[in-house]
């Protein structure tokens, strides 16, 4: 089997397969948030100290860090953010940006083993990013795309992610530091989309041996009530072999999703977490009064 593991300065996670699944919290990025990137690009971080710890508080195992934002300075920004967010909590990070530089300036501040997101298919970017994965003995997401873009023929992506993963092997980075994304597609524009995940998800895990990962939030995008459609998206995606995701951990559905479909895949173990979280403590009063009507049934039982 194989195991992927991310550390913090004090925390390791694993990604593996039969291992509970990893939630990678996804709020800390700017993209789309304009208030959020304004704010980063000002240096007011406020927000992502307050993103930063909900995340974790609600369940997020790791958090996905980016700071792509448009005429501002993102390696220094990126490295800033990197800095701050493991000062607030222990988990690991992915550190995640599509310029090589900004992905070398938040791995030179980094406390522990990161998830670098993210190597494409394309042979130019395999050359810059597979070098510094390996100076910083780091993980990476591969995504399946490549010079001819995202395909619509899930064998062409799986074909992209073999070759990541022999390229990488050039480089002396095992297949198990490679976490492979398939690419969602939307379901709304592409009624094959959820079929074609993940079969993909099965075959990556069982022809080629590896972690992946996806943004589980692109499955619903254009479609009303998405939280429903990503919780029910994720559940299935996990049945299929699925073993990460970057996701919103706010969102209550998509952690409830996750730890039942833990518990229904036996990687709970003796429902624990699920116990942990979802039992109800007895009313005031309620505990001590069960305990004391208890004691005297058994006490008249064993003396009677």
């Amino acid at each position: 089997m194989t195991d992927t593991v991310i550390s913090s300065a004090t925390k390791e996670v694993v990604i593996g397969f039969d291992r509970p699944f990893v939630i990678i919290g996804e709020r800390i990025n700017p993209t789309g948030r304009k208030l959020l990137a304004a704010e980063m690009k000002q240096g007011d971080f406020s927000r992502v100290e307050s993103d930063a710890v909900a995340q974790v508080a609600a369940g997020a195992h790791m958090l996905d860090v980016n700071a792509g934002i448009p005429l501002a300075d993102e390696p220094a920004i990126l490295a800033q953010t990197v800095k701050l967010v493991q000062s607030l909590v222990d988990v690991p990070l992915a550190i995640d940006s599509s310029i090589v530089e900004a992905l070398e300036s938040g791995l030179s501040v980094y406390e522990g083993k990161a998830l670098v997101n993210s190597v494409t298919g394309e042979d130019e970017q395999m050359e810059r990013v597979l070098p510094l994965v390996a100076k910083h003995g780091a993980a990476v997401v591969a995504i399946t795309n490549d010079e001819t873009g995202i395909s619509e023929d899930p064998d062409v992506r799986f074909e992209v992610a073999r070759k990541i993963v022999n390229r990488a092997a050039d480089y002396g980075i095992p297949k198990s530091d490679i976490v492979v994304d398939p690419l969602v597609m939307p379901i709304g524009a592409m009624g094959t989309a959820g079929r074609q995940v993940m079969a993909l998800v099965r075959r990556l895990r069982e022809d080629l041996g590896v972690n992946t990962t996806c943004g589980a939030s692109n499955i619903s995008f254009g479609l009303p009530h998405r939280h429903g459609i990503n919780a029910a998206f994720l559940t299935m995606a996990i049945a299929s072999g699925l073993t990460s995701a970057i996701t919103n951990p706010l969102e209550s559905e998509i952690v409830d999703a996750v730890m039942a479909a833990d518990v229904l895949a036996g990687n709970d173990e003796n429902c624990a977490r699920w116990i942990a979280k979802h039992r109800q403590p007895p009313a005031e009063g309620e505990g001590s009064s069960r305990r004391r009507g208890g004691r005297r049934r058994g006490a008249a039982t064993a003396f009677s």
